[in-house]
């Protein structure tokens, strides 16, 4: 679970243990950025129940999606680079899909979040000097909407914490559907 994941989840007040999954995260032909995130927050959570049979999973994937395309996470800078000149002055949108699965009672809830995203356009010098912060190498579509390239976004309609990775106000909904009951 990365960082910015434990942080969101810590802040609904539930106490948790991380084991993180090991999963292909290459999307098949044809398959939607909702569809995609969904089968592997599943899959990783399938992954996951087979070390803790009674434990309840979480387990999410993020993906920015620009005019149909998948933009995971870049495999070295100059991916992220090509992919924020293309996000540059466009909307794009931002799928988080979750699972939740009580291994023991074999029970599991599924959903993507979508959020729309409108950044400003970028010059290339300002996307160098983001490449230089070396926030962009582990994230989808190349950004942190919670570090510097919160500074690039003109509008966002939807979930804040969606972007960041994790969609709070539907995760608040479902856990307790699993006697999960958040803080507030």
């Amino acid at each position: 679970m990365s960082p910015r994941r434990r942080e969101l989840l810590a802040s609904l007040g539930v106490s948790f243990e991380v084991d993180p999954p090991r999963a292909d995260e290459t999307p098949r032909p044809d398959e939607t950025p909702s569809d995609l995130t969904q089968r592997l927050a599943l899959e990783k959570a399938q992954e996951v129940a087979q070390r803790h049979r009674s434990a309840l999973i979480l387990a999410a994937d993020t993906v920015v999606s620009l005019q149909g395309a998948i933009l995971g996470k870049p495999s070295d800078s100059t991916h992220a680079r090509s992919m924020l000149r293309q996000l540059s002055g466009q909307t794009h949108l931002v799928f988080t899909g979750f699972a939740l699965l009580d291994a023991k009672k074999k029970q599991f809830h599924i959903e993507s979040v979508e959020t729309r995203v409108t950044f400003h356009p970028l010059s290339d010098e300002v996307i160098e000097r983001y490449l230089e912060t070396e926030e962009s190498l582990d994230k989808a579509g190349a950004y942190g909407i919670q570090g510097f390239a919160g500074q690039f976004v003109k509008t966002i309609q939807g979930s804040y914490s969606n972007v960041v990775g994790l969609p709070l106000e539907a995760l608040r909904i479902a856990l307790p559907k699993f006697g999960i009951q958040p803080r507030l």
